[in-house]
């Protein structure tokens, strides 16, 4: 009896597809809570590797103490930050009665303005403002449950975060092999040459990005000095970490800087601040990231555009920040497996073909 191999045709293998991804995606948003901190897990875990073998090798520390001694130089490090950045939101509340003051009468300003061009006395305003006060006020025992829900759920993440850096360093070993095992022996040169690229790239994306905080909140600070912004420290490290964010942060960063600069001076300065704000932007795009990032991980526009969506539509804020560390790591497993290359330089684009010529010309 004769077998015979009969494929299946594309639109069943297209609704394959389809059905893998919306399933897998369906996992991703219920598996949020344990996938989340793991994958940032996994990522300060590759930042910390070379300080944990530090650790480990050169000061002849046992491999938990080496995991725990790296992760306590990271929490040092962020706690110096938020001790920075807490000492001037606690400046910024000292002012609070100038602030409220200011506030006052620039609403004062915006209530001429709209009574002027839409018509609108200032009665009907004042009426449609006291019902909308109201209402936060009678929500107001919902929204500091609320507050206090997600404070508890974001420590607790942090949490997480850091337990799953320590186990993944400790285990690291045990992970690299069990993923040489599931696959057989022929592939163990390519897989091994996968794992070392994903270590690689990432730890140098992750650092790139540390230091191209590091110039823009130096940028900032002494652009909003050089103004005279009154929080300039404050605003510069906002403005950085913001930055972090592709395409979406430097809104957010603009639209916070502008408003605490109006609330402690004058419309002109906030004006000045939003100008310096998208120039040091363009800067950071144009000059900083491919000085500083380079080609660590290239990916085209386009798609960078759909996975920061995509991460903001499954898992949020933070989906937005992993979206491009993951699918670098996607990129790399896709050019080292040749039935997907194809999807590698669709991640990837034109790019990659015109710098493998320009290698090939200057051998020649």
């Amino acid at each position: 009896m004769i077998i015979k191999n009969t494929s299946l045709p594309f639109y069943a293998k297209l609704a394959f597809v389809l059905i893998g991804i919306m399933s897998l995606g369906f996992l991703i948003i219920l598996g949020k809570e344990l996938l989340d901190p793991l994958m940032f897990g996994f990522l300060f875990a590759i930042l910390l590797l070379p300080l944990a073998n530090f650790f480990e090798r050169k000061c002849r520390l046992p491999r938990s103490m080496a995991a725990f001694a790296a992760i306590l130089v990271m929490v040092l490090g962020i706690s110096g930050v938020v001790y920075l950045v807490g000492t001037q939101i606690s400046n910024l509340a000292n002012d609070w009665p100038m602030l409220k003051e200011q506030i006052a009468k620039s609403s004062v300003d915006i209530q001429l303005w709209i009574q002027h061009t839409f018509h609108i006395n200032a009665e009907k305003q004042m009426i449609y403002v006291n019902d909308t006060t109201d209402k936060l006020v009678a929500s107001g025992t919902t929204v500091l449950g609320t507050t206090f829900g997600a404070v508890s759920s974001l420590l607790l993440f942090y949490i997480f975060i850091i337990l799953f850096t320590f186990l993944i360093l400790l285990y690291r070993r045990l992970l690299f092999r069990f993923v040489l095992y599931v696959f057989d022996e022929e592939s163990t040169p390519v897989v091994i040459k996968i794992v070392e690229n994903v270590q690689r790239i990432l730890r140098q994306y992750i650092v790139g990005l540390l230091l191209e905080m590091v110039i823009v909140a130096i940028l900032t600070c002494v652009a909003f000095w050089i103004i005279g912004v009154k929080y300039a420290i404050l605003l510069g490290i906002i403005t950085a970490l913001f930055n972090i964010i592709p395409y979406v942060g430097i809104f957010s960063a603009l639209l916070l800087s502008t408003l605490i600069t109006f609330a402690t001076g004058f419309i002109t300065k906030a004006v000045v601040v939003a100008i310096v704000v998208v120039a040091i932007h363009a800067i950071d795009a144009n000059v900083v990231l491919p000085m500083v990032v380079g080609s660590k991980v290239r990916l085209n526009a386009l798609i960078t555009f759909i996975g920061i969506v995509l991460g903001e539509m499954l898992w949020g804020l933070s989906g937005m920040f992993l979206s491009i560390p993951v699918i670098a790591i996607f990129k790399i497993i896709f050019d080292h497996v040749e039935p997907l290359r194809p999807w590698g330089y669709l991640l990837g684009g034109d790019y990659e073909y015109e710098r493998k010529a320009k290698e090939e010309m200057k051998t020649e």
